[in-house]
């Protein structure tokens, strides 16, 4: 690879763009299909391009994802939607990926179930990084929100064993893109995020030339959620838009008795 590909940089654990296998073995859990590939295409493209397994799971179909309901009803659209997440995630070089049957807009942090099927995933991967949602879930989406704390309890009850990263939102990102974040509708309730500076964030991406074409290309694949956003847009925003993805690493208790208290707080 070369540095056309993106610039990368880590803050506690630094690696270059050509060497990313520090992340190791990555397990993505998300909310809906094209979670993942918004917010990190370019990590798991460049992790399955150094031939490291990188599993996805998106905990629902999406099927509620569509301003019209009648044109796409939920039975109509969670199978497309499958359908796009698989074709998205070809273009990024991902086989491992799962759609499990959670309702959408329905996730819940005390489902048991769902708390059970994450810690499986988490049990039987045994990844070395786990990229998920942070406490914002970044739009403040209930189900994204849910994901966090599911993934996060799951985390800690297994130890911290693994790095686990939130998405994030960088100050500089927010400056350029708030009034038009409002003005898309992007945040589920009034309250916004007030973003990291890059010294806080653990991964940093700033996408660009085939890196940036591949991740475009994978999320034009997701037809049903990118072909509005793209007309709406246009080409050249749209592309700016996509091209950075940030993650910070997750507090980890400093002691037992820290994790304790935490994980039970979750409990």
């Amino acid at each position: 690879m070369t540095a056309a590909w993106c610039t990368v940089t880590f803050m506690t654990h630094r690696i270059s763009h050509s060497h990313p296998h520090e992340l190791g073995t990555i397990l993505a859990i998300w909310a809906h299909p094209d979670d993942e590939t918004y917010l990190a295409a370019g990590v798991l493209a460049a992790a399955r391009d150094r031939g490291q397994r990188v599993v996805c799971v998106s905990l629902t179909a999406g099927e509620h994802g569509t301003g019209d309901p009648i044109v796409w009803p939920p039975d109509r659209l969670a199978p497309v939607r499958r359908w796009e997440a698989a074709a998205s995630l070809a273009v990024l070089g991902v086989s491992e990926h799962h759609v499990f049957g959670f309702p959408d807009g329905g996730l819940r942090a005390d489902d048991a179930d769902a708390f059970d099927l994450v810690g499986d995933l988490i049990g039987a991967i045994d990844p070395d990084t786990i990229l998920t949602f942070g406490a914002d879930g970044m739009t403040f989406h209930p189900d994204h929100i849910a994901v966090h704390e599911l993934v996060t309890t799951a985390w800690m009850q297994r130890g911290c064993a693994a790095r686990l990263m939130y998405a994030a939102t960088t100050v500089e990102f927010l400056d350029r893109y708030r009034r038009r974040l409002d003005d898309w509708g992007m945040y589920m309730t009034d309250e916004r995020p007030t973003g990291l500076p890059e010294s806080r964030l653990g991964v940093h991406l700033r996408l660009q030339g085939a890196a940036l074409d591949r991740k475009v290309t994978a999320l034009r694949a997701m037809a049903t959620q990118t072909g509005p956003v793209l007309d709406a847009l246009g080409e050249h925003v749209f592309r700016d838009f996509v091209s950075e993805e940030a993650f910070v690493d997750a507090e980890r208790p400093r002691t037992l008795a820290e994790l304790a208290t935490a994980w039970y707080a979750r409990t």
